[in-house]
């Protein structure tokens, strides 16, 4: 089922399927999949976590990946219980948050328990769920059934449990 507008699953040969453990992998897999979404150009892009904390979204190198994925017809979204951690330890990315706030949506849950909120990289091609963030210990792959699955709940999250959050400019008098 592959069109013009969807790119093939042959690209994602450099992303694994299976279990991952280890915060070093699990920093690894979401270096490589900013960077296959840059240069296989993914339409989408969902990021979910608590805090970020151990994301490395402030890296030089993702962050350029970013830049070279984002431009219009893209959407990015990011859902957390708070965006603390991210502007505290991720200035790159919140910078590079700041002028691409247009194809950007940011969501937070205050209230949620920390251990609940998905921890998450989801694009309608590939997948990375954390189902331990403490242990780093998760899952990837490219199935359909897992990618429909995560995107459901990270939707559920969005329409009933999250409010808009983690503006990109703060206006002070």
């Amino acid at each position: 089922m592959t069109d013009a507008a969807t790119p093939s699953a042959e690209p994602l040969r450099d992303l694994p399927s299976g279990r991952f453990s280890g915060r070093e992998t699990f920093q690894q897999l979401v270096r490589d999949a900013i960077a296959t979404a840059a240069r296989d150009g993914w339409q989408e892009i969902f990021i979910s976590d608590a805090h970020f904390h151990d994301w490395p979204l402030g890296e030089r190198a993702v962050v350029e990946a970013l830049q070279d994925w984002a431009r219009s017809g893209r959407r990015f979204t990011m859902l957390a219980c708070s965006y603390d951690d991210v502007i505290r330890r991720h200035a790159r990315f919140v910078r590079w948050r700041g002028t691409w706030d247009h194809i950007i949506t940011c969501r937070r849950s205050p209230a949620a328990d920390a251990l609940d909120l998905p921890s998450a990289l989801w694009s309608p091609q590939w997948v990375l769920h954390r189902l331990d963030p403490e242990r780093c210990v998760g899952v990837t792959g490219s199935e359909a059934d897992r990618r429909v699955l995560l995107h459901e709940t990270l939707n559920e999250w969005v329409r009933s449990k999250s409010a808009p959050g983690f503006p990109s400019t703060t206006l002070g008098l």
